[in-house]
């Protein structure tokens, strides 16, 4: 028997290693910047995400793929599910082949609440799929502060025993927003560090981390993991290596930084929702939570 024809969507798990060495192949000739490879081999991909995949002569040429998400909304958990990865190879676009992978993967999906962030110049493909845009928020303050105490260590995700422990502070911890956010999305978020995009992981404590680092005066936290409430502010001083006068949030902080203001409208991904209306108020979906 030969090859099954192209629009023939087979599903790539975690244990479909052939399947994903094909996948890992995809990416890049879609995604420029993006690889899976690297993530594939710290054996991030588990049950949670699965490639809905279309196949040519053994190349993957569509895809969409499906992540599990435990989505916190105005303090409750919703069990919902992300999109990424979706797109199709230059040579066979105009055949209507993402359409098929979409179908598929949102069929996996069955009745739950699905997002997903994509590049502005596809904002006329998701809502012919139920998708709405829905507004995501910077967040900025004003506040100065010098380096001082013990500097807080950069932690290494290339080491397993690390990446174990991120994934249970991740799953186990404190959302680092109850607004709009999610909670146990360590594999999420190793796929940026795997990929070069996130910022360094520093260790404030036994099971407090962030994600931060500084630009000319400015932090950036994109991100804070921890089991215990802290006292950020008093923290900086430790994330920082000169005087910084403001601080950028990579996620809505009301719980880390209350007095946060609204600094204008994230461009740089466009957020889409289907079957779920997140809060009424400004906030930012975590930058290390998108697919």
């Amino acid at each position: 028997m030969g090859p099954p024809p192209v629009s023939t969507v087979t599903g790539i798990g975690p244990r479909d290693a052939v399947l994903q060495t094909a996948f890992c192949d995809y990416v890049p000739q879609v995604f420029r910047r993006a690889d899976f490879r690297h993530w594939r081999e710290w054996g991030e991909w588990d049950d949670d995400y699965r490639a809905f995949a279309l196949f040519e002569d053994g190349h993957v040429v569509a895809n969409a793929s499906v992540m599990r998400m435990r989505l916190r909304m105005d303090g409750r958990e919703v069990p919902a599910f992300q999109l990424g990865a979706v797109g199709c190879i230059p040579s066979h676009r105009e055949r209507g082949l993402s359409r098929v992978v979409m179908d598929a993967a949102l069929e996996a999906c069955g009745d739950a609440p699905v997002l997903l962030f994509a590049n502005p110049r596809v904002r006329e493909f998701y809502p012919r799929f139920g998708f709405q845009p829905w507004k995501q928020t910077l967040f900025a303050a004003e506040h100065e502060a010098v380096p001082e105490g013990p500097p807080a260590p950069t932690l290494d995700l290339e080491d397993a025993k690390v990446r174990a422990r991120f994934a249970a502070i991740s799953r186990e911890g404190l959302p680092s927003t109850e607004r709009f956010g999610a909670r146990g999305y360590a594999t999420v978020a190793s796929w940026h560090v795997a990929n070069g995009f996130a910022r360094p992981l520093r260790q404030l404590g036994p099971d407090t981390w962030v994600s931060a680092s500084v630009d000319g005066d400015t932090l950036h936290l994109d991100d804070v993991f921890t089991r215990e409430p802290f006292d950020l502010r008093a923290s900086l001083p430790r994330l920082i290596d000169r005087p910084i006068r403001s601080i950028r949030f990579g996620f809505t902080p009301e719980r880390w930084w209350p007095g946060a203001v609204e600094a204008g409208e994230d461009t740089e991904a466009d957020l889409f929702v289907r079957k779920l209306t997140p809060s009424p108020d400004a906030h930012r979906f975590p930058v290390l939570a998108h697919t």
